[in-house]
C-alpha cells in the first residue's frame, strides 16, 4: 500500500467513524438494542484507525503551518527552530503511516475465536508421551496467564504417566490469534529419565490448533454421523461415573472419530465432540485451500502442514529453536511453564512482515 492509499483509507475510516457516532446519538437507534450493539461494535473496531486519521490530519495541518512560516522569510534561530520542528513532524508523519500500514492489514477473521488444541505423541515411545504431557501443561499454563479457561475434552494416558493424545478446549478473547502458530511438529532433544546410559534421545509430538467454529461455518449432515455412547473412564482406566455419558462421534464420509468423556452429561459431551468435529472439518477445508494457493504464496510462519516441524526443544543446551525465526530462545524451564509471550510476539511479527510484503 502506498502512503497516499493509506492516507485515503484512514480518511474514509474516520468518516465512517464519525457517521457511526451520529447514528449512535439518534434516539431511534438508542431505542433499538440490536442496532445499538452493532454500531457500537463497528465504531469500537474502527477507533484505532480513526485515531490515526485524526493524528495524521493534525500533523498535516502543522506541517503546512511550519512550511508557510519557513517560506515567509524567517531568519536566524527562528528559521532553524521552524526547520527542526518541520523535520520532527515529517518523522512523526512517516511513523504514523507505518503504524497505519500494519493496522490496515487484513485480519484473520478467526483471530478472536476460542480454539481446539490437539496434542499427540509421535516417534519416541514413552519419552514422546511424556513430552506431549509437558506440552499440554505448557499451553494450559500459558492460557492461565492470559486469564483464559482450559477444558480437557479427551485424554489418553501412557503407562508412564505421559499423554498419547489430548484434546483441549481453550476459551478466551484472541486465543486463536496467539496460539495459531503452534500447529506442527515439536521435537524434543534430551536424556530421558528412563535412560540409564545417559544417551541423548530425540522424540516428537504434533500439535494442531483449530479455531472453534459454529454450525453456520461448517454444516454437518446428521445422516453422515454415527454416535456411540459408553461409560466414561478416568485417566489410567479408573471409572469416574457409572452412567454411559462418554460420546464417540464418527463422521462416516471420512471415518474421522472424535471422543469426548470429560463431562458427566452425555448432552454436553456430544456438544463438545461436535465442536471438535466441526473444527477438524473446517481445518481440512482450509488445508485444501492452502495447497491450492501454495504455488502463489507460502507463509513464512509455516504452510500449516501438520507434519511440518516447527520447533526444537534442546534441553542439554537450554535452547528453543523455532524454524520460522532467526533467533533462539533460552531458559526452557520458564518456557515450559507457559511463558510463551516473547516467542509468540516474534512469530506474529514475522507473519505481519510477510503479509506486508505480499500486499506491497
Amino acid at each position: 500500500m502506498t502512503e497516499n492509499t493509506i492516507s485515503d483509507r484512514l480518511r474514509d475510516i474516520r468518516g465512517r467513524y464519525d457517521e457511526l457516532g451520529e447514528r449512535l446519538s439518534d434516539p431511534e437507534v438508542y431505542a433499538n438494542p440490536e442496532l445499538l450493539s452493532r454500531y457500537g461494535r463497528e465504531q469500537a473496531e474502527l477507533a484505532p484507525a480513526a485515531d490515526l486519521a485524526q493524528k495524521l490530519q493534525t500533523i498535516d495541518d502543522d506541517l503546512e503551518l511550519y512550511s508557510n512560516m519557513i517560506e515567509s522569510g524567517l531568519t536566524g534561530s527562528d528559521l532553524e527552530d521552524a526547520r527542526a520542528e518541520s523535520r520532527r513532524l515529517h518523522a512523526a508523519w512517516t511513523e504514523t503511516i507505518e503504524t497505519a500500514r500494519q493496522l490496515l492489514l487484513p485480519r484473520d477473521p478467526n483471530d478472536e475465536r476460542n480454539v481446539i488444541v490437539e496434542i499427540r505423541a509421535g516417534t519416541g515411545g514413552e519419552e514422546a508421551a511424556l513430552f506431549a504431557a509437558e506440552l499440554c501443561r505448557m499451553y494450559g499454563r500459558f492460557a492461565e496467564r492470559q486469564g483464559w479457561t482450559v477444558e480437557i475434552l479427551n485424554q489418553s494416558d501412557s503407562a508412564s504417566g505421559g499423554v498419547k493424545e489430548a484434546i483441549l478446549e481453550i476459551t478466551g478473547k484472541g486465543a486463536y490469534s496467539r496460539l495459531k502458530y503452534e500447529s506442527g511438529g515439536h521435537r524434543v532433544q534430551r536424556v530421558p529419565v528412563t535412560e540409564s546410559g545417559g544417551r541423548l534421545h530425540t522424540s516428537m509430538a504434533t500439535v494442531a490448533v483449530l479455531p472453534e467454529v459454529e454450525d453456520v461455518d461448517i454444516e454437518v449432515n446428521k445422516n453422515d454421523l454415527r454416535v456411540d455412547v459408553f461409560r466414561s473412564s478416568g485417566h489410567g482406566g479408573q471409572s469416574v461415573n457409572t452412567t454411559d455419558s462418554a460420546v464417540r462421534v464418527t463422521y462416516l464420509p471420512t471415518g474421522m472419530v472424535v471422543t469426548c468423556q470429560d463431562g458427566k452429561s452425555q448432552i454436553k459431551n456430544l456438544e463438545k465432540a461436535m465442536n471438535v468435529l466441526r473444527a477438524r472439518l473446517w481445518d481440512l477445508e482450509q488445508q485444501k485451500r492452502a495447497r491450492e494457493l501454495s504455488a502463489q504464496r507460502k507463509s513464512l510462519v509455516g504452510s500449516g502442514d501438520r507434519n511440518e516441524r516447527v520447533r526444537t526443544y534442546n534441553f542439554p543446551q537450554d535452547r528453543l529453536t523455532d524454524e520460522r525465526l532467526s533467533e533462539n530462545f533460552h531458559n526452557l524451564p520458564v518456557v515450559m511453564d507457559g511463558d510463551l509471550t516473547g516467542l509468540m510476539d516474534a512469530l506474529a511479527a514475522v507473519d505481519r512482515a510477510e503479509r506486508l510484503q505480499a500486499v506491497e
